[in-house]
């Protein structure tokens, strides 16, 4: 089964001009021709267009129009404008517009076709770029967690379900049997999951300098203050903050952490 051709929309205010594009093009390309920006909107909004090829100048109207449109889709279509010589100015104009490149009149047609070709390709290569991330969103962290179990598969699904959820999540288990991962696998799972996943282990710090990590402090707070410290809820801010063995915690630092 030969791959479906990609859909070309051609907008020039000249028939021969249409002509003659759509009989070099038609064999790479399926091809939609029309004469203006009304015409132009109208096929974008009833066929399925991959790339856009566009004089800039439509009689009393302007490509430009054509291009900022294309930009507005979902997802944006690439466009290719065509000039004369001594529109240069415009077409590089066009180009920051957010036209994918230009072509001077008159035409190289093979140019032409190598630059419709590889606007196409690059909206591909972008599409399955987000693609792709979101995908590695979905599963991110959930692949360091092993275990096929019903019980494993239960923890998946909570995981799952509390990630996109703005309460504190108590995560319970004896030492090693990876806690950590699975507070991990939340923050991935979540809106959150580009802001920072903050760790801090309880059990090691004193209740002063545990203080001290968790809020920050100023410069010169106490003995061996020498600089400002950010603490690691602010480091966290928009993100997650890992509480390990947070039961360790001593009774005053617990109530200030619920005043946060």
């Amino acid at each position: 089964m030969s791959e479906k051709k990609p859909s070309l929309l051609v907008v020039d205010d000249e028939k021969n001009t249409r002509d003659a594009l759509r009989r070099v093009l038609e064999d790479s390309f399926e091809v939609f021709t029309t004469a203006d920006t009304k015409g132009a909107k109208s096929l974008l909004g009833s066929e399925p267009v991959d790339v856009i090829l566009t004089d800039l100048r439509l009689g009393n109207e302007s490509g430009m129009q054509v291009v900022e449109f294309s930009r507005n889709q979902e997802p944006p279509i690439p466009s290719v404008v065509m000039t004369a010589y001594g529109s240069v100015e415009t077409a590089v104009e066009a180009m920051r517009k957010g036209a994918y490149d230009y072509v001077t009149k008159p035409l190289d047609l093979q140019r032409v076709e190598i630059l419709l070709r590889r606007a196409v390709r690059s909206v591909r290569v972008e599409q399955e770029n987000i693609r792709l991330k979101a995908q590695l969103g979905q599963s991110y962290g959930l692949e360091k967690i092993i275990g096929r179990c019903p019980a494993m598969h239960e923890v998946m699904e909570r995981i799952k379900q509390v990630a996109d959820s703005k309460a504190s999540v108590l995560i319970e288990g004896e030492s090693g049997t990876g806690k950590e991962l699975v507070a991990r696998a939340i923050h991935g799972l979540s809106p959150r999951r580009t802001a920072p996943f903050v760790a801090v282990h309880c059990a090691a710090l004193s209740p002063q300098l545990l203080e001290s990590e968790l809020f920050g402090h100023e410069k010169g707070a106490f003995t061996g203050a020498v600089d400002m410290r950010v603490g690691r809820i602010e480091q966290a801010q928009n993100g997650t903050l890992f509480l390990d063995e947070i039961g360790e915690i001593d009774a005053a630092t617990q109530v200030k952490l619920l005043r946060v």
